[in-house]
């Protein structure tokens, strides 16, 4: 049997990326994409609460189903893998191909990100894809072997991979990358976020904006200074957040 690979994103259906995701993907195995039917950007592990989803079948063919879902990226997964699969369990699933870097403490906030951690925290093998480029007609021509590649070693070696997720991201603007760097989330923060403005109405409203400036520029196992040198950041991701080393702090400072 075909291996079952589940696709989602949070940029939604008519982005490029996921669309090219989807072509690397369909010779590898069967494929149903489950994507948010509206642009879902920042939604990290976010969930419908107070509303019913609904989900929209586009396509059924052979090894090859789209659904769309009116939620969040993390929706889209929960649903699919309670009611959209018909109780089939996906191989492998891929969040992505992200129109801008999900690297940095920006994973945090990342809806592409909220996909795989979904994936993860049910022991399934789970990969995002993301680019440096924002733009709407990027052209992923240099990131189709990386991903490729990617892929099928992990479709070769899924236990590898049972309770841990990749984040991947890729440079944009050049079209050969220097090489594949195993590396860390580069931590830093966020500076002059928001614009302040005025509407026409003199009512004040701010936009978000701003730049990264990591705590550590020079900290040559992170992801984003690989990135800025033309390599391909591939960073392990867990959803255990427990600060282990910090247990003998805590037991000290709560007298256990």
């Amino acid at each position: 049997m075909r291996p079952l690979i589940l696709i989602s994103n949070d940029d939604g259906l008519e982005y490029p990326g996921i669309q090219t995701l989807i072509d690397i993907a369909k010779p590898l195995g069967d494929v149903v994409v489950v994507s948010p039917l509206r642009h879902q950007s920042g939604m990290s592990n976010a969930i419908t609460i107070v509303t019913p989803l609904r989900a929209y079948k586009s396509i059924d063919e052979e090894g090859y189903t789209v659904w769309q879902v009116d939620g969040t990226p993390t929706d889209c997964m929960k649903l699919a893998l309670d009611q959209l699969l018909g109780g089939r369990r996906p191989d492998l699933v891929l969040s992505g191909i992200n129109h801008g870097y999900n690297a940095g403490v920006s994973t945090i906030y990342s809806g592409t990100i909220g996909v795989i951690l979904e994936a993860v925290a049910r022991h399934i093998p789970a990969i995002a894809f993301s680019s440096g480029s924002i733009e709407r007609d990027i052209d992923f021509t240099p990131c189709l072997s990386i991903i490729d590649g990617i892929i099928r070693n992990a479709l070769s070696n899924l236990e590898a991979l049972r309770d841990v997720c990749l984040n991947v991201n890729m440079p944009a603007g050049i079209a050969h990358f220097e090489g594949v760097k195993l590396t860390t989330t580069a931590i830093g923060h966020w500076e002059k976020e928001y614009d302040h403005r005025v509407d026409p109405h003199g009512g004040d409203y701010y936009w978000l904006q701003g730049s990264y400036v990591s705590d550590d520029p020079e900290d040559d196992k992170n992801d984003l200074y690989w990135l800025k040198r033309g390599w391909v950041s591939v960073t392990p991701l867990h959803v255990d957040q427990t600060a282990f080393e910090a247990f003998s702090a805590m037991s000290s400072l709560l007298k256990i």
